[in-house]
């Protein structure tokens, strides 16, 4: 095994463990960007794929829990420095970090609320990608 093999085996691990920027690539990294989609384009991909569409269905959902988190954690940790600092910088960096573990914390609810750890977020958001651009250039839709 010489120095250029090994290089390159080096070369495929690394391409495995960062396969992930893959899709950055397909959704960020284009020349010309897709256009906008609205809700009822996502709702007729939903419609459209058995595997995919549920999936991306309980993405969506879940985003409220990760607004109410956020919405209330803002309320209460913004609240609390008001009513004890008065203090305006203190309030308005409590209110952010308020809404940030909010956030976190509602999105850890609807991560098993809707089980998503057993869905491939990922592959979902992707594979909605790919229809939309085929949708869009008017290819392979049946």
């Amino acid at each position: 095994m010489g120095i250029g093999e090994h290089f390159e085996g080096v070369k495929q691990h690394w391409a495995r463990n960062f396969a992930f920027l893959d899709y950055f690539k397909k959704v960020y990294g284009r020349d010309q960007p897709l256009p906008k989609w609205s809700d009822a384009d996502v709702e007729e991909f939903i419609a459209s794929d058995p595997v995919y569409g549920p999936q991306l269905k309980a993405l969506r959902e879940s985003r409220k829990f990760a607004l109410g988190g956020a919405l209330a954690g803002a309320a209460h940790l913004g609240g609390v420095a008001f009513k004890y600092s008065k203090s305006p910088h203190g309030v308005v960096l409590a209110t952010g970090f308020g809404a940030l573990t909010g956030a976190v914390l509602g999105s850890e609810v609807a991560e098993h609320w809707y089980e998503l750890y057993k869905m491939d977020k990922q592959g979902a958001n992707l594979r909605f990608i790919y229809w939309w651009e085929d949708k869009v250039s008017g290819c392979c839709l049946s």
